[in-house]
């Protein structure tokens, strides 16, 4: 799969492949539905309340005696029948936390951007680097480059200050994230990607490992059985007994 590069003046540099293992892999939409949900209850602050009937000031006195009065018995105008009575089964403050295992969401990240490698709302930045921390600069950029006036996000390697600090006015439109910061919601809340250079292999090595480290643990692996090959002692097989034959002589 490749992405166009472009430039901060917004021209055309040129083509980059990217990894299919990343940017083309097999689009699980059912595990991209279940993390988006996941995610949207983290975000919950669960701080919703509603009073009991024991909980809401007054009614302690009985309204009326028992028998007699015609209506009907009653035992304390806070009742949940009542108007200004307490509410029945309201919410109550707890946590919508959803713990979600780590293949899952690396397997959704993935997901997620195939997905808008698949749509064609990817994009790379040669550079996000400013001169000065005028957001002037940073809408130049943003305006140059083919957005088509939609919603993005900017994932980029390591904040920089006057990027931060150009960016504040402009959240709305262009939302900012480190590349070992990003999920799947993320990528799924915008329309447009864009993705600095420098930031790939930070994503490789987050959702594929570092080949190298893999290759040393490969070789640690392989030294640590030709260790065990050694030290396990060699079994003796004990000579096999031939039945005699009826006639022969021990």
């Amino acid at each position: 799969m490749k992405a166009s590069i472009y430039s901060k003046e917004g021209n055309k540099k040129g083509e980059a492949v990217l990894n299919p293992e990343i940017f083309g892999a097999r689009i699980n939409h059912r595990l991209l539905e279940l993390v988006q949900n996941a995610y949207r209850a983290n975000l919950r602050r669960g701080t919703a309340d509603t009073k009991t009937r024991k909980e809401v000031r007054g009614g302690g006195k009985k309204p009326w005696r028992q028998k007699g009065t015609g209506r009907a018995r009653h035992g304390s105008i806070r009742s949940p029948i009542w108007k200004g009575g307490g509410t029945t089964f309201g919410p109550h403050p707890r946590s919508y936390y959803v713990n979600l295992p780590s293949t899952m969401r690396k397997q959704a990240l993935i997901s997620a951007l195939s997905l808008k490698g698949d749509q064609k709302n990817l994009l790379l930045l040669e550079d996000v680097k400013l001169k000065s921390p005028k957001t002037s600069e940073w809408a130049g950029i943003v305006k140059a480059l083919p957005l088509e006036g939609k919603k993005a996000l900017c994932v980029i390697k390591d904040w920089d200050l006057n990027l931060a600090r150009a960016s504040r006015n402009m959240l709305r439109w262009v939302e900012i994230q480190k590349a070992k910061d990003i999920n799947a919601h993320h990528i799924l809340q915008r329309e447009k990607i864009i993705i600095e250079e420098d930031a790939l292999p930070v994503l490789g090595n987050r959702l594929l490992g570092d080949p190298a480290s893999k290759k040393s643990e490969a070789k640690a692996e392989h030294r640590e059985e030709k260790k065990e090959s050694v030290r396990r002692p060699q079994q003796v097989q004990a000579p096999k007994k031939t039945a005699k034959k009826k006639g022969e002589e021990s």
